[in-house]
Formats: C-alpha cells, sequence, structure tokens
C-alpha cells in the first residue's frame, strides 16, 4: 500500500457545479501555490486563475490555473511536478481537478513567460473519487522493470488520454526515469506533453519518497524507444 491515500483513489474530474468557489476557498488554493516543491528551482515559473480557456475538450469548469514557464531543458517536467502537487491538494479538500493538455489562452503572463498548460478546478459534479479497482493502468510490467513500491505510485499517475508514455527502471534502490520518444505526426506538442506527464509521475514517486532528489546520470541504463530523462535517488 502506498503511504499517500489521495494518489490511491484521485481521479481527474470533467463534469463541475457552475458555481464559483468562495474567496475562503480560493484563498487557500493561493496559499497552497506559495508552497509548492519545484523539480527543477532555477525555471522560472508562474500561475494564474482564470474563470475560462479556449479548447478544453468538453470539460467546463468554473475555475482554471494557468500554468506559464520560461523554456529550457527540464521546464514541462517542472511543471508536471508542480502541477500535480496542486492536483492532489484540490483531491485531498473535495475539490475537483483535471489537466487541461490542449487548453489555450489570451491571458499573457506579466513576466512574458510562455503558456505550457491548464488545470481545471471546482466543485464537483461527479463522484470526485474512485476505488483502486476502478483505476485504469497498465500494469507495472509494461512500464517498468525492477522493483521498488514507488513504482505504483508513478503507474496511478494521470496522464495525456491515459497513454501512461513513460518507463522506469529501478534497481539498486535508485529509479530511471523515461519518456517515450514522439512520433513524427505529433512531434512537438506530444514531446511537451510526454514531458509534463513524466513530471506529473515523479510527483507521486517523490511524495512516497523519505528523501527525493532527481540527477543525470552519465551512463543510464538504455530503454528502445524512450528518451532518459534522469535518475531518482
Amino acid at each position: 500500500m502506498l503511504n499517500n491515500e489521495i494518489i490511491q483513489k484521485r481521479k481527474s474530474i470533467r463534469k463541475y457545479d457552475p458555481s464559483k468557489l468562495d474567496d475562503a476557498t480560493l484563498e487557500k488554493v493561493r496559499a497552497e501555490i506559495t508552497k509548492l516543491r519545484p523539480l527543477y528551482p532555477e525555471i522560472a515559473y508562474s500561475i494564474k486563475f482564470a474563470d475560462d480557456v479556449r479548447r478544453a475538450l468538453g470539460i467546463n469548469a468554473p475555475h482554471y490555473l494557468l500554468l506559464y514557464s520560461e523554456q529550457k531543458d527540464g521546464a514541462n517536467m517542472n511543471i508536471g511536478f508542480l502541477g500535480q502537487q496542486l492536483d492532489l491538494f484540490f483531491s485531498e479538500q473535495g475539490l475537483g481537478a483535471c489537466w487541461v493538455g490542449m487548453a489555450k489562452t489570451e491571458l499573457a503572463d506579466e513576466q512574458g513567460l510562455p503558456f505550457a498548460i491548464a488545470i481545471a478546478f471546482g466543485k464537483p459534479a461527479e463522484p470526485l473519487h474512485r476505488t483502486y479497482a476502478e483505476f485504469k493502468r497498465k500494469p507495472l510490467d509494461e512500464i517498468s522493470e525492477g522493483d521498488d513500491r514507488r513504482l505504483e505510485a508513478a503507474r496511478l499517475a494521470p496522464s495525456g488520454i491515459n497513454a501512461q508514455r513513460w518507463y522506469f527502471i529501478a534497481t539498486d534502490g535508485k529509479i530511471h526515469c523515461y519518456r517515450k520518444k514522439p512520433n513524427a505526426v505529433l512531434g512537438r506538442v506530444a514531446g511537451a506533453l510526454g514531458e509534463i506527464d513524466l513530471g506529473i509521475a515523479l510527483w507521486h514517486i517523490a511524495s512516497e519518497s523519505a528523501d527525493f532528489k532527481l540527477v543525470t546520470e552519465e551512463n543510464p541504463p538504455e530503454r528502445k524507444g524512450f528518451i532518459y530523462a534522469g535518475t531518482v535517488v
């Protein structure tokens, strides 16, 4: 069993009560944002509130968080790592949330940072949680090898169209992390979303770790069809 109970029951909420959240609840969200732990502290990012986004793909929530980031190596993984902390926070607070991968916005960031992705949130109009048996995920032997309890936390993480475009190799107390190479058709967009997905899974691993650090090893194991992203030590 995992230590974080929310990971074992959270789900992406796509139906929302249209009513706005009260000021006290929104203030809790703002306070939580100030506590976020980045994967890469040197990468600048910002988070803005919005009432609407374009191309939300059928999701009509009363509130959205818009995540912006400077573009450099690791930026998208950092955004996934940060945003999943909020996703789990919402679920713990009795609120629904969902990553909106194809969202668009005209709201500019004051620092000039590019828009990365959005998270919808609000009061759920469908069951907030699910049972363990209701998770639709690939078995561990399809996304990982080796034995580490934290791999199950990564397996349960949300990902774009539930594709789980990641792979993990656990050995000697380490977890080597990989993301699937995007195909030529989807290209850059798929690559960015795959990096965000991996950052989401990394937060699940971090939340189950007594001590978490992601490093780059010089000679990590190779995984055909995947790109090495770092090693959890």
